[in-house]
């Protein structure tokens, strides 16, 4: 199997990169958030790998994180998800923000994921929330989400995609006694700063 990839990245598409390995273009499918820290053509790349083997086909998946891959390995095992829509998911969450919902059974937040549906994120939620709460450490990550799972809502009720959203939470000052509609304010005026 491989594991990683070591080489000079040859090409990006929205999907991917090519990495020139030793003369050998590898194909590699990443998430989003992997694909905005390869930089730029030619330069030297490290990701994380996990290949995917089918009857007809072999693809590889990259990830810029051990975390990430760790999370594509535990999603595509979730009956009827499979390796591009765990990509998608991936690439509208980062590994904390995805985890969290799913620990503290916010489906509804997954719903704002393209591709997944309200059973789907139920599906997630019942199958991943012991896993995750096991294997990952999201403690304190988990309970800052559920501190701001209204706000998050909120803002994908709006219209804000959830990584725009999640981006958003990060600059809310940690104080506790910010009312609901304080956090969503100050979360709206970070995103209309932008």
């Amino acid at each position: 199997m491989i594991a990683s990839l070591k080489g000079k990245l040859e090409s990006l598409g929205g999907d991917g990169a090519v990495i020139d390995v030793g003369g050998i273009g590898f194909r590699v499918y990443t998430p989003t958030s992997t694909l905005t820290t390869l930089g730029a053509v030619g330069s030297e790349v490290r990701l994380h790998t996990h290949l995917h083997l089918r009857e007809d086909n072999a693809t590889l998946y990259g990830f810029a994180s051990t975390g990430e891959l760790e999370l594509f390995g535990i999603l595509i095992n979730v009956s009827g998800l499979g390796p591009k829509l765990a990509l998608a998911i991936l690439s509208a969450m980062d590994v904390e923000s995805l985890a969290a919902a799913i620990t503290t059974g916010n489906a509804d937040l997954l719903t704002g994921i393209s591709g997944i549906g309200k059973k789907m994120a139920d599906r997630l939620v019942l199958e991943l929330k012991d896993k995750l709460g096991a294997g990952l450490t999201i403690a304190p990550v988990a309970q800052v989400a559920q501190e701001n799972a209204d706000v998050l809502a909120a803002l994908t009720s709006l219209g804000y995609s959830v990584a725009e959203a999640t981006r958003a939470l990060a600059v809310l000052p940690s104080e506790q006694e910010l009312s609901l509609e304080d956090k969503v304010k100050l979360a709206l005026g970070h995103l209309g700063s932008r």
